[in-house]
């Protein structure tokens, strides 16, 4: 394990990770080897950056999120508290990529408008998988490893694949939903209950 030191309130940064210095860490976050917060990136309280992260400029995160080794969350993306970036997952932030302009001049940060992924709270997102801005992960959703969203995704839903697409239900424990008729969803690890209606799922 990488030793980390101490910098103010808890925060905790590894000697080879690179924070701006205009970067805004909240209290308890760790910040682990070769990880990069690029300047006016704010993450909050108790955060976990892993191995290799990259926060982009002007990223927000709330507490308790943890992005897992070589996560890559470009702004300006928006994350709740409390949400899983797995490991090497991507949250793009161009609609339109090209490394040169029509007339082949090398474009900057002037020739292109950055959009953002927002992830709710709660919600994790899966190894290796992909967001594709501008898209909205609803509150404690599940995205699958190596999927690739496309869409927006409802608050609970389960998607998986190339494009991602729901095939079921989680609730805030992460397991798929049990039917247990007309229309009622139940946690089978907590008992909690939810209510689908016209596509969308609300707890109970």
């Amino acid at each position: 394990m990488t030793d980390v030191t101490p910098v103010h309130d808890g925060v905790t940064v590894a000697p080879t990770a690179d924070v701006d210095g205009r970067a805004r860490i909240g209290e308890g976050t760790r910040i682990w080897h070769l990880a990069q917060i690029r300047e006016h990136a704010t993450l909050g309280r108790n955060c976990t950056v892993g191995r290799g992260a990259y926060v982009g400029p002007d990223v927000v995160a709330g507490d308790n999120v943890k992005l897992q080794n070589y996560a890559l969350v470009y702004e300006p993306a928006r994350l709740g508290d409390g949400v899983f970036i797995g490991p090497a997952a991507v949250l793009t932030n161009d609609e339109y990529p090209r490394a040169v302009t029509p007339d082949g001049r090398r474009k900057t940060g002037d020739d292109w408008t950055a959009v953002g992924v927002t992830i709710g709270e709660g919600a994790a997102i899966g190894a290796r998988s992909v967001c594709v801005a501008p898209v909205t992960v609803g509150r404690w959703a599940l995205v699958a490893a190596g999927a690739v969203v496309t869409k927006d995704v409802p608050d609970f839903a389960l998607v998986v694949g190339v494009p991602a697409r729901r095939v079921g239900w989680v609730g805030r424990a992460g397991r798929p939903l049990t039917a247990r008729g007309d229309g009622v969803w139940v946690c089978p690890e907590t008992g909690a209950e939810y209510a689908e209606t016209d596509g969308r799922l609300t707890e109970k």
